[in-house]
């Protein structure tokens, strides 16, 4: 089922997986982000993850990058990324929030990233099933 905000789509997929398209040009803002976790609150009942698809070109603010990926419920978050200033993005971001340990991973999305990366959050998602 997909879902508009007023910065993104999202998108919930099977195994509680939410796939969020973040619109081109956009500055993620710390507003953003509690948008987005109320969304969560709403549409996700359980544990869930998270697919960041950036196909589009998009950044944080400074506030954003400190609390994004900090949903109680949040198991594990993929980036897949298209381009080198995405990339260099998404890994200031990684390197900001090294000491919080998050469940992250990042994936190009020219090299089929985006199928490796839903793959790796369904068996995120397995695997606490299993324990």
């Amino acid at each position: 089922m997909k879902h508009r905000l007023d910065f993104a789509y999202f998108t919930v997929l099977p195994n509680n997986i939410v796939e969020v398209t973040i619109d081109n040009g956009t500055t993620l803002s710390l507003e953003n982000v509690e948008a987005c976790h109320e969304f969560i609150n709403t549409h996700v009942a359980e544990d869930f993850s998270m697919l960041i698809n950036g196909i589009h070109d998009y950044n944080f603010s400074f506030e954003a990058k400190l609390s994004v990926a900090s949903h109680e419920k949040l198991k594990a978050i993929a980036f897949v990324y298209y381009n080198k200033n995405s990339q260099d993005e998404i890994e200031s971001l990684l390197a900001l929030r090294k000491v919080d340990n998050l469940n992250a991973k990042t994936y190009s999305g020219l090299e089929l990233g985006w199928q490796e990366a839903h793959q790796w959050l369904e068996q995120e998602m397995e695997s606490l099933k299993v324990s």
